[in-house]
């Protein structure tokens, strides 16, 4: 593969540019032009155009070029998530910058759709709530309300697309929210927890090794605190207070590695200063209850 490439490389670079470039970069950008700065907004997309219109006239001029590049083979597909729309409110004592991701590329358009249309309704529906809860302190007198909401992809290979949703709210405190979706993006399944194993038992299994990764943490980091049961300072927590297990649907993601990752959000097993938190599962540890290797690894 790497000396075909190679040979491909020294191709490409001794196919002469065409001489009617200029005009099909121009022709390109026209629609542009008048706009305000144009040289600064489209500086790097003329740089792409250029090279699109090199590559396109070597595929053409090129049949062993063309040839080779049909021989290589494809990696899935990228699935692209850019931010379709903003809201904003900037404000002495109010602040709201809420951004709606949206994803395209997936190849079931009808997944795509729905996952789009769920975050654009969240997002407004976050959106909704501060402009209220605004409404509602100007009216007490004032205060401080704060919402910052954004996402991030985790993994995006040839199998698995995971993005994450947060949410940091602050009203004399802050507090963080994440979401996640995972998507097999062969079978184009929006995957959960049940669906990756064999029954029921992988919640008990999960969550002893959990409480094991906590114990461990705060034994060799006197700085952290988890609320479980046996620590000293949380005898007077109650039990629903007190980490026990996680839920059938818990929060969870398929990291770059291809590890079972278990997220809580913040104050959920832990104090505050802790932020939001989360495990890597060995998959040794749960190996015999998956239903399968093809996404935890």
């Amino acid at each position: 593969m790497d000396k075909r490439l190679e040979e491909l490389r020294k191709e490409y670079k001794n196919i002469p540019i065409p001489e009617n470039l200029d005009d099909v970069v121009h022709q390109a950008l026209g629609e542009h032009t008048k706009r305000k700065n144009p040289v600064r907004r489209y500086k790097g997309i003329a740089g792409l155009i250029a090279a699109a219109a090199i590559f396109a006239f070597s595929v053409n001029v090129s049949p062993t070029f063309a040839k080779s590049l049909s021989d290589i083979p494809v990696v899935g597909s990228i699935v692209k998530v850019i931010t379709f729309t903003e809201f904003n409110i900037t404000e002495k004592d109010y602040d709201a910058k809420i951004k709606v991701p949206k994803v395209s590329n997936l190849e079931d358009k009808q997944l795509e759709s729905s996952l789009n249309q769920k975050y654009l309704a969240e997002n407004k529906a976050l959106f909704n709530d501060f402009t209220k809860e605004m409404e509602k302190l100007k009216k007490a007198g004032g205060g401080h309300l704060a919402v910052d909401s954004s996402y991030e992809v985790k993994t995006d290979d040839e199998r698995i697309f995971s993005i994450a949703r947060y949410v940091v709210t602050t009203q004399a405190s802050s507090a963080t929210t994440i979401k996640y979706d995972t998507i097999d993006k062969k079978e184009h399944v929006l995957l959960t927890l049940p669906i990756l194993f064999k029954s029921n038992d992988y919640i008990n299994i999960i969550s002893e090794n959990i409480k094991d990764q906590m114990t461990e943490q705060m034994k060799k980091d006197p700085n952290k605190i988890y609320w479980i049961s046996g620590v000293p300072g949380n005898e007077d927590l109650s039990p629903d207070e007190l980490f026990n297990k996680i839920s059938a649907n818990q929060n969870f993601y398929i990291n770059k590695d291809h590890k079972l990752v278990i997220s809580f959000n913040e104050y959920e097993v832990a104090p505050g200063y802790m932020g939001t938190v989360e495990f890597v599962i060995p998959t040794k540890v749960i190996a015999k209850d998956l239903v399968g290797d093809d996404y935890i690894r």
